[in-house]
């Protein structure tokens, strides 16, 4: 397996990949000096040539700006490599689409990462929702916020609709479908290029409603709330690293608490999962199809400004 990119998540994988069996980091692609510098002593072959990296490994993972994923990803895809992306697989829905039909086309895996599909406790908590615990669900809401600024970065660097979007718009379209009436985004951005420091999202279901809130210039609780007609389930922050949650209802006796033992934050989960694809042939992504390509339709929506406010 080898590792493209240039965010620290790369270290992580790098570091859980050892502890799944029937791999072996084989090389590290580094986009810059600084990720050259901090793999350097490691144990593993280290390049700046991407088309080298992939000559190294039967698998890749990739963590580079997502306006590189589309050509880094259809490139390994020709090579018949097996890819392991982190979402949004690309910022444009007919792009996403044409790589998961090469990738089946070529006979390879391609597989989005969101870590937190794969936590055990998010997991179970799906099953309770799909099984009526709740009732009938009303309304989801996600929140995904940290402090960072964008002002002086380059406009290719992971913005807030990319790194957060994908996690806070998982929930929502796992659990009432991406069948949306319509959608609002209202977004305040830093500059002209679309790196936005506070994006809300608003969904109109037949139905139900949801909204999702994410930004790394603006800070709120990272909260998880889905509303149903017989109660509620409520997971505190950060709820994307999922090992706890509340199901809660009118008369608080009735209230249970679920604990799971998350362990890497679900990477490892994310890897094993993405090697069983591999060694079956058949897709063992907790991601469906539709949901990858909603993804990347919501955010390029969000660059084109379709159905956007932008606040001044």
């Amino acid at each position: 397996m080898g590792f493209a990119g240039s965010s620290t998540i790369l270290d992580k994988y790098f570091r859980e990949n050892e502890k799944v069996n029937g791999t072996e980091r084989s090389a590290v692609y580094a986009e810059d000096e600084e990720v050259y510098e901090r793999f350097r002593e490691k144990n593993v072959f280290l390049t700046k040539d991407y088309e080298e990296l992939l000559d190294q490994c039967e698998a890749v993972y990739i963590v580079s700006p997502p306006a590189k994923h589309y050509a880094m990803i259809r490139r390994a895809i020709e090579k018949k490599k097996h890819v392991l992306c982190e979402s949004p697989i690309t910022v444009c829905r007919e792009q996403t689409a044409e790589l998961t039909e090469l990738a089946a086309r070529n006979g390879v895996v391609l597989m989005e990462a969101i870590k937190t599909a794969y936590a055990t406790a998010y997991d179970r908590l799906l099953l309770l929702v799909k099984s009526g615990k709740i009732g009938r669900v009303v309304s989801v809401d996600a929140t995904c916020t940290s402090i960072r600024s964008y002002r002086s970065e380059p406009t290719e660097n992971w913005n807030s609709i990319c790194a957060w979007g994908p996690t806070a718009m998982l929930p929502i379209f796992q659990i009432l479908g991406t069948g949306f009436d319509e959608k609002r985004i209202r977004t305040l951005l830093t500059d002209a290029h679309h790196n936005d420091a506070f994006t809300r999202i608003d969904f109109t279901y037949p139905g139900a409603v949801a909204s999702m809130k994410v930004g790394q210039g603006v800070k709120s609780e990272g909260d998880l709330v889905i509303s149903g007609t017989e109660g509620y389930i409520y997971v505190p922050a950060p709820w994307w690293k999922t090992d706890y949650f509340e199901v809660r209802y009118e008369n608080a006796e009735n209230n249970q608490r679920y604990f799971y033992q998350l362990e890497g934050e679900g990477i490892s989960f994310t890897i094993l999962s993405f090697l069983r694809a591999i060694e079956s042939g058949q897709s063992r992504s907790y991601i469906a199809e539709e949901i990858t390509a909603a993804i990347s339709g919501v955010i390029e929506d969000f660059y084109a400004e379709k159905d956007t406010i932008v606040l001044k």
